[in-house]
């Protein structure tokens, strides 16, 4: 017989409580974090599913990524990545939790009570909790608004040790993370489209993702000429102009001291190029205090779901390389040079070691 929902309010013995909350912040990596988040939850109260929905960075795609915890008919549940929705039921009432910092409680087209709590980092939303259960959630809010709070204030956390100190750019450490990610939802697509379920909700759909490497040229020349101050100065600099110039959507990375690393999203190869080309001529422009002029060079590579991180960061290297030996100061895509038959075949997976 299952325990009526007024009972379970206040009713959670402490220990299981404190148990939930360990399990879940034991994780230093935000994908398992976020697992064991719906899985403690969907362990605690007895409801149909728990999702985590991260914020989008437009109104064309409000919800970045969801990861759902559904209890099995046979009993035990299953955790899944899923690619999220960008209209209709339930969009529209995550993304009132999310625009009006409050808790919404409706009911879902099937009938199910859900509970829509927003999940809060200074002063604004970074996601929200969704339950959804036979009965009222009622009762179990509070408790629930509470997983919300430790879990913003843990993921902001988490978020200080991604950054790169100097810029606040992502750092290496990040881009691991993020590039797997990436890869496993290129490969969840992939798998939706060769089964039918691919249905095409607007132009982003489209677009495909390239890695680049940025490198600034004779960077140790400025070191040993203006010092290291001014060296730091170019690299924070360059940073806050990357910023500027590309999207919101666009993930930029410090990768280690004159590097840098950016996923980009493009329609095609030659929109990717005029973009890196563009960033590239702005900076040759720019005057840097006591440097002067300083000019980068770039590669990139596209990223498809039979990509492994290794492999990928390896092609955009090797076009990365073939700028610094002809000239400097380029931008070159590997897909591109590889066709003139101008680059060595990729490395076989396992070759690189990167971290």
């Amino acid at each position: 017989m299952r325990t009526p929902w007024h009972a379970l309010a206040g009713g959670f013995p402490e220990t299981r409580l404190l148990a939930s909350v360990a399990e879940f912040t034991h994780h230093r990596d935000i994908d398992a974090l976020d697992h064991s988040l719906v899985l403690s939850l969907a362990e605690l109260v007895p409801v149909n599913s728990v999702t985590l929905c991260k914020r989008g960075e437009s109104l064309q795609q409000p919800i970045e990524s969801m990861v759902v915890c559904s209890r099995k008919t046979e009993g035990g549940f299953v955790v899944d990545a899923l690619e999220p929705p960008r209209e209709g039921d339930p969009v529209d009432s995550i993304v009132c939790a999310m625009e009006t910092l409050e808790v919404v409680s409706d009911i879902t087209d099937t009938g199910d009570c859900r509970l829509v709590i927003p999940i809060q980092r200074d002063s604004s939303a970074i996601g929200a909790l969704m339950l959804e259960a036979n009965d009222s959630l009622d009762a179990v809010r509070v408790m629930i608004e509470g997983f919300a709070r430790i879990y913003g204030n843990y993921i902001a956390l988490l978020n200080e040790s991604e950054r790169d100190k100097l810029t606040g750019l992502y750092n290496r450490r990040s881009f691991e993370q993020r590039l797997r990610r990436l890869l496993k939802l290129s490969r969840q697509r992939a798998r939706a489209a060769v089964g039918g379920e691919d249905e095409r909700r607007g132009r982003d759909d489209d677009s495909k993702i390239y890695l680049a490497i940025l490198d600034i040229d004779h960077f140790k020349r400025i070191n040993d000429t203006y010092g290291h101050v001014y060296g730091d100065e170019v690299i924070l600099m360059l940073a806050q102009l990357m910023r500027a110039s590309f999207r919101q959507s666009d993930v930029l990375f410090r990768f280690g001291g004159e590097e840098f690393v950016m996923l980009i999203a493009a329609e095609n190869e030659n929109v990717a190029h005029y973009a890196l080309d563009r960033f590239r001529q702005f900076i040759a422009d720019h005057a840097f205090p006591q440097v002067g002029h300083v000019t980068v060079s770039i590669g990139y590579a596209r990223i498809t779901e039979n990509d492994y991180p290794e492999i990928v960061l390896d092609r955009a290297d090797k076009a990365l390389y073939f700028a610094k030996e002809n000239g400097r100061n380029g931008v070159h895509g590997y897909e591109s040079l590889a066709e003139r038959g101008q680059l060595a075949p990729p490395a076989a997976l396992g070759s690189i070691d990167l971290f």
